[in-house]
């Protein structure tokens, strides 16, 4: 359900995914999978729609073929996403909304690693908050919940407490799994938002409403 004007939530700490939520990402990312996918004859169609919200590693070992060197194949796809930041964009509303809410309220929980999250954040104008949990820091990547529940747990609060925002659909399903409250970026997507999920256009729709003991509050616009 889409969230309507004038509602506001609670929680006692926010946890942003990073790409398709606070960073748009989108061009570099799929240019240079597709380039990928097109060199190897692997079908580029099959992987768009599982290709966003889970870690680099995770996605290689997907659509590797057999026989191919996964980590080699990490290797360059890495050191291209890491060195082509151009087209990186702020989701609308995102540099905003960080900079009014309290440092201590919000990090950020991504499936990227810490050098190419700090580039991709930069590049887009949004300085990287020091709770931030990176693709590294799990043993495993989302849609398991452990990354959010690792930033609970930095944040000082309990998952249930947590309120997580999120576009990919394996990052939905880790905060859900956490046990957190889930609130979808949808974009041009809410018709692939699950029907108990909220969910905003982008970040334009919420402003700091101030804290309450302890919660931060959110009003959407």
């Amino acid at each position: 359900m889409r969230l309507e004007p004038g509602q506001v939530i609670e929680a006692g700490a926010l946890l942003f995914d990073m790409d398709g939520t606070l960073v748009d990402s989108r061009i570099v990312v799929e240019k240079i999978w597709k380039r990928w996918c097109d060199e190897h004859g692997v079908d580029w169609h099959y992987v768009l729609p599982r290709l966003h919200g889970v870690r680099m590693l995770d996605s290689v070992k997907m659509f590797a073929k057999p026989g191919m060197d996964v980590q080699a194949e990490y290797e360059r796809l890495y050191r291209e996403e890491l060195e082509d930041v151009d087209g990186i964009v702020p989701i609308p509303g995102a540099v905003e909304l960080l900079a009014s809410l309290p440092a201590h309220t919000w990090t950020i929980v991504t499936s990227a690693d810490t050098a190419l999250a700090e580039a991709r954040l930069r590049a887009a104008g949004i300085a990287p908050p020091p709770q931030m949990v990176a693709g590294e820091m799990v043993r495993n990547g989302k849609p398991d919940p452990e990354g959010y529940l690792l930033g609970a747990q930095r944040m000082h609060a309990a998952a249930a407490e947590c309120l997580v925002f999120e576009d990919a659909k394996a990052g939905i399903e880790a905060g859900l799994a956490a046990g957190a409250r889930v609130l979808a970026i949808a974009g041009d997507h809410p018709e692939e938002v699950p029907a108990q999920v909220a969910w905003v256009h982008d970040l334009t729709a919420l402003r700091f409403d101030g804290l309450d003991d302890g919660k931060v509050r959110l009003a959407v616009a």
